[in-house]
């Protein structure tokens, strides 16, 4: 750390350990290692037990990283494991390395793709799809490939209204929108847009 960094202060140039719960918190905005875990569970329903053995580290404002085991608390390094979501702003952001690492059997606020809707959404396009009655926000959109459903990256809902779901530190929020959804009509349509770099489908991994 260096040596004018006060140990209350966020330092861009080092990896900061989050700490367990929010009582523990002593960097303003910083969330927990709990907060991060209930928001994969409440936002995809992706089991908690998943990220056993993983601890999660701060680097910048609000770029929080996943790394399978532990080191020396702070650390600068230039990468540290996976980041996996973006905090210290109003919609918590998952990144398309997490989405496909942790969200292979996400239960809630999964979108499957047709052939040709995948297609598009690889190919950075945003997409009108009318059948989408699940929640807003960040999506994990999902293709079948080789007999299997698997998460593709992270995608994000609109329909140009302003009430959204909020999720802030220290705040829960829950989704009773859940399950992985097929055409349903009916529903007011919903501008499905790619948030992430594309990924090609064949480079999909669990």
């Amino acid at each position: 750390m260096s040596d004018d960094t006060a140990p209350d202060e966020n330092w861009g140039q080092q990896f900061d350990r989050l700490p367990p719960t929010a009582d523990d918190r002593v960097v303003e905005g910083r969330p927990s290692r709990e907060e991060v875990v209930d928001w994969w569970d409440e936002r995809f329903g992706v089991d908690p037990a998943v990220f056993d053995g993983y601890t999660f580290w701060e680097k910048g404002a609000g770029k929080i990283w996943a790394f399978h085991g532990e080191v020396v608390d702070p650390i600068e390094v230039e990468g540290l494991g996976m980041r996996i979501l973006r905090t210290r702003q109003r919609h918590w952001k998952p990144s398309t390395n997490a989405v496909q690492r942790f969200c292979g059997d996400a239960t809630k606020n999964v979108i499957e793709l047709s052939p040709s809707e995948a297609q598009a959404f690889v190919d950075g396009h945003d997409q009108q799809l009318d059948w989408w009655e699940g929640d807003w926000g960040y999506l994990t959109a999902a293709h079948e490939i080789a007999g299997e459903l698997e998460p593709l990256a992270s995608a994000s809902t609109s329909t140009g209204s302003s009430a959204r779901p909020s999720r802030r530190v220290g705040k829960k929020t829950s989704s009773n929108r859940n399950s992985r959804q097929r055409p349903g009509r009916g529903a007011a349509p919903r501008y499905f847009s790619l948030t992430v770099p594309p990924v090609s489908p064949s480079h999909s991994t669990r």
